[in-house]
């Protein structure tokens, strides 16, 4: 059997915030950018989920749209650089 792993304790700031310990963090791999999902029981108890990770549609690299050139380049957004009326140098 695993030792207990003994429990951590936070503080509420007075905008509502509390701080995860590192410990937690580490062991349930919780980075910045993840969500949790917080619960109160019928008899008070409080208990949060990791419910969003970082993982996304663009996770696996083949799966990501290729935007064509090398990325050195930069495009008109609005898809206008041919038209001669949206030239800046005219």
């Amino acid at each position: 059997m695993s030792p207990e792993i003994p429990p951590e304790e936070t503080t509420v700031s007075d905008g509502g915030m509390v701080t995860i310990p590192a410990a937690l963090r580490r062991r349930l791999d919780i980075e910045a950018g993840d969500k949790l999902r917080w619960t109160v029981t019928d008899s008070g108890d409080l208990t949060v989920e990791v419910v969003r990770q970082r993982y996304g549609a663009f996770e696996d690299d083949d799966r990501k749209a290729p935007m064509g050139g090398d990325s050195l380049e930069t495009h008109d957004l609005a898809g206008q650089e041919e038209y001669p009326a949206f030239n800046e140098d005219a």
